[in-house]
C-alpha cells in the first residue's frame, strides 16, 4: 500500500509539473507572438519588451533570444544585438540556425563598421551554410568596405605626414625670419652706436676748438 501511495503522489506531482511547464510554454509563446506582431508593425521597442517577457518565462528560448537580437538591431542598438547573436552561435541548435545567427552577427558588426569582425562572422556562417547567397553577398560588401577604409586610413596618414612636413617647413621659415630680424637689429644697433660715437667726437672737437681760441682784450693805456 505504501508503494502505491508513493506512486500516486509522484504521478500527481508529475501532472503538476507538466501543467506548470505547459502554462509557462504558453506564456512564452504568447509573448513571442506579441513581439512578432509589434515587430511586423515596426514597433521595435514594443517588440523588445515582449521578447524580454518571453525570455522571463524561458531564458534558453532560441527564438526569443534571436528575435530580441533582431529588435535591438532595428533600433540601432548594435552592441546589444551583437551580444545576442554572438551568444546564439554557441547554442548549436542546428547548422542553419547557427548560420543565421552568424549572418546577423555579421550584419550587426558591419553596421558598427567593424569590418574585419563582420567578415569573419560571414565566413563562419558560410562554413555552416555554403549556399546562402545573401551571406556571400554581404561578405563581398564587407570586404569592399574594409578595403575602402584601409585606403582612407592610408590617405589620412599620408596627409598627416604632408601636413607635418609643411608645418616643419613653416617653422623653419619663421625661425629664419626671426634670425634675420635679429641680425638686422644688430646691424642697426651698430650703426646707432657708430653715429653716437661720431656725434661724441664732433662735440669734443668743438670744445677743443673753443678752448684753444684767444680772446682779444684791448689794453687800457
Amino acid at each position: 500500500m505504501r508503494t502505491r501511495k508513493n506512486n500516486f503522489w509522484l504521478l500527481i506531482l508529475g501532472f503538476l509539473l507538466v501543467a506548470v511547464n505547459t502554462v509557462f510554454a504558453q506564456s512564452e509563446r504568447k509573448f513571442i507572438r506579441e513581439g512578432n506582431t509589434s515587430f511586423e508593425n515596426k514597433k521595435y521597442s514594443d517588440a523588445e519588451v515582449a521578447y524580454k517577457k518571453s525570455l522571463g518565462k524561458n531564458q534558453e528560448s532560441y527564438e526569443g533570444n534571436f528575435n530580441l537580437g533582431d529588435a535591438y538591431y532595428k533600433q540601432g542598438k548594435y552592441d546589444e544585438a551583437a551580444k545576442q547573436f554572438d551568444m546564439l552561435k554557441l547554442q548549436k541548435k542546428d547548422k542553419n540556425s547557427n548560420a543565421a545567427a552568424l549572418h546577423n552577427l555579421g550584419n550587426t558588426l558591419l553596421q558598427s563598421q567593424k569590418y574585419p569582425e563582420s567578415i569573419e562572422a560571414y565566413k563562419e556562417a558560410l562554413k555552416l551554410n555554403p549556399k546562402d547567397e545573401d551571406t556571400r553577398y554581404n561578405l563581398a560588401y564587407a570586404q569592399a568596405m574594409l578595403k575602402q577604409q584601409q585606403q582612407q586610413q592610408q590617405q589620412n596618414q599620408d596627409k598627416n605626414k604632408e601636413d607635418k612636413k609643411d608645418q616643419q617647413k613653416k617653422n623653419q621659415e619663421q625661425q629664419k625670419q626671426q634670425q634675420q630680424k635679429k641680425e638686422i637689429s644688430k646691424e642697426d644697433a651698430e650703426r646707432i652706436l657708430q653715429a653716437l660715437n661720431n656725434d661724441e667726437k664732433d662735440k669734443h672737437k668743438k670744445k677743443a676748438k673753443v678752448a684753444s681760441g684767444r680772446i682779444r682784450v684791448d689794453k687800457d693805456w
